[in-house]
């Protein structure tokens, strides 16, 4: 990866979307797409009613007359939304469950892909039941296609913005992958996939109706959503597929565990957990790790053994490399796969 590349664009980027975001008087995320979907129309900047006006338009053309002059690789281009996207985030902060998730985690579930699944052929579809931005799953499409896979993806969000984000980047970067606007709990117009993964927006439910066509539907209350997603993402994964999930550390712990718990002994395989480190997170109540299932079929059983790993730290390259060889044992031990 050329730093020096990524810094230059992103420094001209940041220019054209405050010159935007300026001119049509709005958010710097709206700004944001704005931006990129100039670029994907061949570098055309979009006039609507005279705005932007000429001279600004001349402004960000000289600025993408540069960009083009700027080879970059697909995870170069990801690499550069996610700081750009950042950037925007010092200044218009957004709710948690919007927020991107780490590369470093990010890194993980390409890890633990590539692990589950060695034969290339096995992995060629994926979905995110909440993709959000897209970087999880961006992330995992241009390592995974460096690494020497052919992925088509699918996504999957009900809010307008943080798909439009993740619509004019994976035309950028580009992936393939199409998305879904719509509530993901709903009934799916997608095909099960090899594999399902997905950062799990934490936080209750409203539609109690709806949800109670799930068995990790809570009685009496609001269902906790991301017990909804993790249910129904596993219903679009292929016999014997995996699910990985960034979950809440203490989710086996809650006053809504025993509705998951039942589900899991009777639907799927747990396989694993794997807890990120606690420096990673804000307080110990908000860490998350790293939920493994496994969806039943003829070659999928329960591991002897449920690997219940803690990576002590992402910072520090021995530490990495220790749990990628705990895992590597582990999976050997206990997996066919």
């Amino acid at each position: 990866m050329s730093a020096e590349n990524v810094e230059a664009s992103f420094h001209l980027h940041l220019e054209a979307i405050q010159l935007l975001q300026n001119a049509l008087e709005t958010s710097y995320l709206d700004a944001y797409i704005e931006n990129i979907e100039n670029i994907n129309d061949h570098y055309q900047v979009r006039i609507v009613n005279d705005v932007p006006k000429q001279s600004t338009v001349d402004e960000i053309t000289r600025i993408y007359q540069k960009l083009q002059g700027i080879p970059l690789e697909k995870e170069e281009r990801r690499k550069l939304s996610q700081l750009l996207l950042l950037k925007g985030m010092q200044t218009e902060p957004l709710q948690p469950n919007h927020q991107l998730t780490p590369d470093s985690i990010g890194f993980l579930f390409v890890f633990l892909l590539e692990q589950l699944y060695p034969e290339k052929d096995s992995l060629k579809t994926i979905a995110d039941l909440s993709s959000g931005m897209g970087n999880l799953l961006f992330t995992v499409l241009t390592n995974l296609e460096i690494a020497g896979y052919q992925l088509q993806a699918y996504g999957v969000d009900n809010d307008e913005t943080m798909l439009a984000v993740a619509a004019s980047d994976s035309q950028w970067i580009p992936t393939d992958t199409t998305l879904f606007h719509q509530d993901a709990t709903t009934d799916l117009l997608m095909d099960p996939t090899d594999a399902v993964l997905s950062d799990l927006p934490v936080g209750y439910y409203p539609m109690d109706e709806n949800a109670q066509k799930f068995v990790t539907a809570a009685e009496g209350t609001h269902s906790y959503a991301h017990h909804l997603l993790i249910e129904q993402s596993m219903k679009y994964v292929k016999e014997n597929g995996f699910g990985l999930f960034l979950v809440p550390t203490n989710f086996l712990e809650t006053e809504q565990s025993e509705y998951l718990k039942k589900w899991l002994t009777d639907k799927v395989y747990l396989q694993g957990i794997v807890q990120l480190p606690e420096e990673m997170f804000k307080n110990k109540a908000a860490s998350k790790s790293i939920l493994i299932l496994q969806q039943k079929g003829e070659k999928a059983q329960q591991a002897p053994e449920v690997l219940l790993a803690k990576v002590a730290s992402l910072k520090e390259p021995k530490q990495v490399s220790a749990f990628f060889n705990e895992f590597k044992e582990w999976k050997s031990a206990n997996l066919t796969v």
